[in-house]
């Protein structure tokens, strides 16, 4: 690529690496924000209002952010969201009361949703189709990192002996303020800027939400990535329980997740080859499949060693749900609401987020703590019958024809040079 103004050919890895750093101090803050709402007296209720807020506030923006970035600029929710992220993060190691928390809470969640429409906009703006696949898959390989992370640098930091917890939980927020800062350092030229007669032109007519839900594939899409994030949030929730229950060690339950997530970054950096041979249809539809099985499989009582093996294949199949929910989501729409149907993803991933936890919770008060794996695997199953509807993906836009541009009205075709391969 020739042009000064565009964004070079590292742009993809500045942004896994910023969103590595943003995503990490997140995970990192999540917990730390528990065992500090903990020292200031709150139950368990607290706790899971605070929560909830991280995913609730983020609700009502998701959508106008969506808006936004579907007509400008995509580069600008950037450093915003990482601005967000590290005052929230900072604010809540600060905070005195309950209500301070959970505001501060939601302010972290914002900051997240704001970084995450921005990159995924970048992405879908700046990778030709062929390349959307991989190139989302790289950039989830950023928030595997993140999770993978964040969590053992919180528990690292974190003590409860004599009564310092208030105190270490503060630590651990500050410095993961710190760690979502580090994210600047990546976000140079991220974005191709737009072409000066471009920017003059009258804005497009905004595409109902409506519309946008009735495209073909994106129902499908947003509801994969929500179940597929609720088993992994439930996943790292009740797993803990069920190893209190079978009497596994909170070591080897902390390594169990970690090999889950490594699998899940391990199936992100063979997705290219999968997609060769499966296509996008039929790699969501049996990597959704498997997984609904296995979650369903983990409520049996089987050896440590056969769950670390399930949990290393359960791992693999969530990893690519997400980033082919992204391109699913991204081709199905109008060329013109692309950010738009991303954010709608997003809002379907935080209703998943509130309403699965206290569905998983109700199912395990009535029929025990293995019973939301048996739920998820049904959610799962379900996914994978969506999945394998969608489109394959296998084959790119015929020769020659240009990419739409979301940011031009209408969808015109993009600048000469911006879909060519940047990595």
């Amino acid at each position: 690529m020739n042009d000064t103004t565009g964004p070079g050919q590292s742009w993809l890895l500045r942004l896994v690496i910023a969103f590595a750093f943003a995503q990490g101090a997140v995970s990192m803050a999540r917990p730390a924000v528990s065992y500090r709402a903990l020292a200031l007296g709150a139950d368990e209720r607290a706790i899971g209002v605070i929560t909830g807020v991280y995913a609730l506030l983020p609700l009502f923006a998701a959508v106008p952010l969506g808006r936004r970035t579907d007509h400008g600029r995509c580069a600008p929710l950037l450093p915003l969201g990482v601005v967000l992220i590290a005052g929230g993060c900072a604010l809540s190691g600060r905070a005195g009361s309950l209500t301070a928390m959970a505001a501060w809470s939601g302010v972290m969640g914002l900051g997240h949703l704001c970084f995450v429409i921005g990159a995924q906009s970048i992405i879908a703006r700046q990778s030709a189709p062929a390349e959307q696949d991989r190139n989302f898959g790289h950039f989830t390989i950023g928030a595997s990192l993140g999770q993978l992370i964040g969590p053992i640098a919180a528990g690292y930091l974190i003590s409860e002996r004599d009564g310092a917890m208030g105190r270490t939980s503060a630590l651990a927020l500050m410095v993961s303020a710190a760690v979502a800062a580090v994210s600047f350092t990546s976000l140079w030229r991220i974005e191709h800027r737009t072409a000066p007669a471009r920017r003059g032109r009258t804005p497009a007519a905004k595409v109902p939400v409506g519309r946008i839900l009735r495209a073909r594939g994106v129902p499908a899409g947003i509801f994969v990535s929500l179940a597929v994030l609720s088993a992994t949030d439930i996943l790292t929730a009740y797993l803990p329980v069920v190893g209190e229950h079978r009497g596994i060690a909170p070591a080897t339950v902390g390594l169990l997740l970690s090999l889950r997530a490594a699998a899940t970054i391990a199936c992100r950096l063979v997705m290219t080859p999968l997609l060769r041979v499966l296509g996008r249809a039929g790699l969501l539809a049996s990597t959704c499949l498997l997984a609904g099985l296995l979650c369903a499989a983990i409520a049996l009582p089987v050896p440590v060693p056969v769950l670390a093996l399930m949990l290393a294949v359960l791992g693999f199949c969530l990893g690519a749900g997400q980033p082919l929910s992204m391109t699913t989501v991204v081709q199905a729409a109008p060329a013109a609401a692309r950010s738009t149907a991303l954010a709608l993803r997003l809002t379907g991933n935080r209703l998943g987020q509130v309403a699965t936890p206290a569905a998983a919770g109700l199912v395990a008060g009535v029929a025990g703590a293995a019973a939301p794996f048996v739920m998820l695997g049904a959610l799962l199953i379900v996914a994978a019958g969506l999945g394998a509807r969608g489109r394959d993906g296998r084959a790119p836009r015929r020769s020659g024809a240009p990419e739409p541009d979301p940011a031009v009205p209408g969808g015109g075709p993009a600048r000469a040079g911006l879909n060519r391969n940047p990595t």
